[in-house]
């Protein structure tokens, strides 16, 4: 499982943020669009001091984007080569849609993100503030990987006390896994995780999950000003939502979670890989979309841990996701491990036989 930061420098971070980030809801006719020759898009909101800029990062331009039904490689094509062309773009539709208004949510002045108004906001800081002292007092409790890239925040938890083995010397440990974006980048999720001791490999279980979307009720204002909402304006019933995620993060590490996913793995051990393992990893990239370098690396995990069988390639993917740099794709190799596990019959059939 990739290594994040420590939990001491995650709370630091988490404190930092909340007491800097702003959220404004703002009336289209309140904003505008300038983009810079070196590319860097900024809007600007006529807030009550005057109009402020703000920079936009690219998770918030590809936002910007689809609420104005501008295509994301034309935006960027535009943005490259003629900011002037973005702007009277972007400022067009804003003008078109000037009854509607957008949530802007800021970090450190910059924009991060450019939602509906409909987005509801469970932030990072109250949702750990909620789950952390639940997921201290799992049994035999060991916080193996905590991180908060700018998408999302990651609680990857395991408990100790809970193990199985499923061959001589490999131990499998269950743990729960704990993840949230404040900026429309996916959903609060709480999943059972599998490690894998021999080789401190995660994998992380779609099945006998928790997802919850942010989305409620449409954000109002009274009149046509920018609003900016303060924490105690986040909805009251959140506290009920992080009660589920409570309910779910005990189940997620029970014994009887735990039984279900180790006997799946434990099957995909019978599972024999008998075509081409170069082509078995094409068959899997081609499925996942898998790039050149992530196959090539895949393909070496699998080739290194000499196990050509169904337990051998989901241990190749999940030990692949250690040597990747990014924290966000590293977990996504993790949810392709257990994406695996979920396979049908026929599936792993076509896969084991790719020749």
């Amino acid at each position: 499982m990739k290594t994040g930061r420590s939990l001491t420098d995650l709370a630091t971070e988490l404190e930092r943020q909340a007491a800097v980030k702003k959220d404004l809801m703002v009336p289209a006719k309140r904003m505008s669009s300038v983009t810079h020759t070196s590319g860097q898009c900024n809007v600007m909101v006529e807030e009550v001091g005057g109009a402020v800029r703000y920079p936009l990062n690219d998770t918030a331009c590809s936002q910007l984007a689809k609420r104005l039904d501008i295509p994301f490689s034309y935006f960027k094509r535009m943005r490259a080569d003629y900011p002037e062309l973005l702007d009277q773009n972007v400022n067009g539709w804003l003008r078109r849609n000037a009854a509607d208004s957008y949530l802007l949510r800021t970090l450190d002045g910059r924009a991060r993100a450019f939602l509906s108004t409909r987005y509801r906001r469970l932030d990072n800081f109250d949702l750990a503030k909620s789950v952390l002292p639940i997921l201290q007092q799992l049994p035999g409790a060991r916080f193996e990987s905590v991180e908060l890239t700018e998408a999302r925040l990651y609680l990857k938890v395991i408990s100790e006390r809970t193990t199985c083995e499923v061959a001589p010397g490999d131990v499998l440990q269950a743990g729960v896994i704990v993840s949230n974006s404040e900026i429309g980048c996916g959903t609060l999720r709480v999943e059972p995780l599998l490690y894998r001791l021999v080789c401190s490999n995660g994998l992380i279980v779609c099945d006998r999950s928790m997802r919850k979307n942010h989305a409620g009720r449409a954000l109002v204002s009274d009149d046509d000003a920018v609003l900016v909402f303060k924490d105690d304006t986040l909805e009251a019933d959140d506290k009920a939502v992080f009660l589920k995620v409570r309910d779910m993060v005990q189940a997620a590490v029970s014994e009887t979670t735990f039984e279900l996913i180790s006997e799946k793995m434990r099957k995909t051990m019978g599972i024999a890989l008998v075509g081409n393992p170069v082509k078995v990893v094409e068959v899997l990239a081609n499925r996942y979309a898998l790039n050149e370098a992530e196959c090539t690396g895949v393909l070496r995990h699998l080739i290194e841990e000499g196990d050509l069988s169904g337990y051998g390639l989901v241990n190749a993917v999940t030990g692949y996701s250690q040597d990747v740099d990014d924290y966000d794709r590293a977990t996504e190799f993790e949810e392709l491990g257990g994406k695996l596990l979920a396979l049908s019959g026929g599936e792993w059939k076509q896969l084991a036989e790719a020749a």
